[in-house]
C-alpha cells in the first residue's frame, strides 16, 4: 500500500494492488489511513517512549491513557490488576485516577521488578493505593496471591502489558478474566503488533503471535465475554474509531460464567 498525501488539494492517493482510489483528506477513511502510518513511523522511532506520569515514565500511546481513564471513570472498580510495571507510570495513573475517583487500588504485576523503579514507585505520592507484586503473571502462585488480595463483591478491572506472547496473554485472559465484574473489562494490550511484523525490533510471526489473536480465541472459548469498541464518552466530530496500539483487545464481561 502506498499513500500520497497532497494538502494543496486536500486529498490522498490510496495505492493497492487493486488500483489506485483518490480519497478526500477530511474523510474517515483518510484519516485512518494516515494515522496508521503516523502509529508505524511512530513504532520506529520509539514515540511512546518520550512520555511520563506524574514523574514515572509511561509506556502508552496518549490517546489510549486517555480512552481507558475514561473506561476506569466508567466502571469505578474496586482493584485495577496491571500485569506489567516497567518504571511504574501506568501504575501511578491508574491510583491517581482512583485517588480522584475516591475509590480503588491498583495491584501491579511483574516477573522482574528492578530495584530503582520499585524504589521510586514506592516513594511516590500515590504509593498507599498501589502494591506490586514480582512473579510470573501466570504461575499458580502469583495468582492465588493476587485473588488473596480481592474481597468478595469487589468490582475489578485488568491490563494485560507484560508477556505479549499469543500464549501467554491467552493464559492470562484465562486466569485473570474470571476476576472480572459484570460490565467491567479485561484489555489484552499491543495488539498493534499484528501490523509490524518486518518493522524494527519486531519478530516474523507478530501477525499471528500478538495479543490480539488471543483475545480473539479468548472470547470464541467464554460466551461471558466479548470483544467491544466502547463508544466515545464524548463525540462531536465525524470519527468512529479508536487511534490505538490496543486494537482489538478490549474485552467486556457481559454475563456471568455459564453453568458447568
Amino acid at each position: 500500500m502506498k499513500l500520497h498525501i497532497d494538502l494543496e488539494h486536500e486529498t490522498v492517493e490510496l495505492e493497492t494492488p487493486e488500483g489506485t482510489r483518490s480519497l478526500a483528506l477530511a474523510s474517515e477513511e483518510a484519516f485512518q489511513l494516515i494515522s496508521r502510518a503516523w502509529l508505524r513511523a511512530g513504532w520506529d522511532l520509539k514515540h511512546v517512549y518520550t512520555f511520563s506520569w506524574l514523574g514515572r515514565p509511561i509506556i502508552q500511546l496518549p490517546e489510549d491513557l486517555i480512552r481507558l481513564q475514561e473506561w476506569i471513570y466508567q466502571v469505578k472498580p474496586d482493584v485495577i490488576i496491571e500485569i506489567g510495571i516497567a518504571h511504574g507510570g501506568s501504575l501511578v495513573f491508574s491510583a491517581g485516577l482512583c485517588r480522584l475517583i475516591g475509590r480503588g487500588r491498583v495491584i501491579g504485576i511483574d516477573i522482574e521488578i528492578r530495584p530503582h523503579n520499585r524504589l521510586a514507585i514506592e516513594a511516590h505520592e500515590l504509593a498507599d493505593l498501589i502494591t506490586m507484586i514480582e512473579g510470573d503473571s501466570i504461575a499458580g502462585g502469583i495468582v492465588r496471591q493476587v485473588r488473596q488480595l480481592i474481597h468478595p463483591g469487589e468490582r475489578v478491572m485488568v491490563f494485560l502489558d507484560g508477556c505479549h506472547t499469543r500464549d501467554h496473554v491467552l493464559a492470562e485472559l484465562e486466569a485473570y478474566g474470571p476476576l472480572v465484574a459484570e460490565g467491567s473489562y479485561i484489555i489484552a494490550m499491543d495488539g498493534i503488533m499484528q501490523d509490524l511484523a518486518g518493522a524494527p525490533r519486531s519478530e516474523p510471526d507478530w501477525n499471528t503471535n500478538n495479543p490480539r489473536q488471543a483475545a480473539m480465541d479468548f472470547v470464541k472459548l467464554h460466551s461471558e465475554f466479548r470483544l467491544v469498541e466502547p463508544p466515545f464518552a464524548f463525540n462531536e466530530s465525524e470519527l468512529t474509531t479508536r487511534i490505538t496500539y490496543w486494537p482489538g483487545g478490549v474485552i467486556q464481561r457481559v454475563a456471568p460464567a455459564a453453568e458447568a
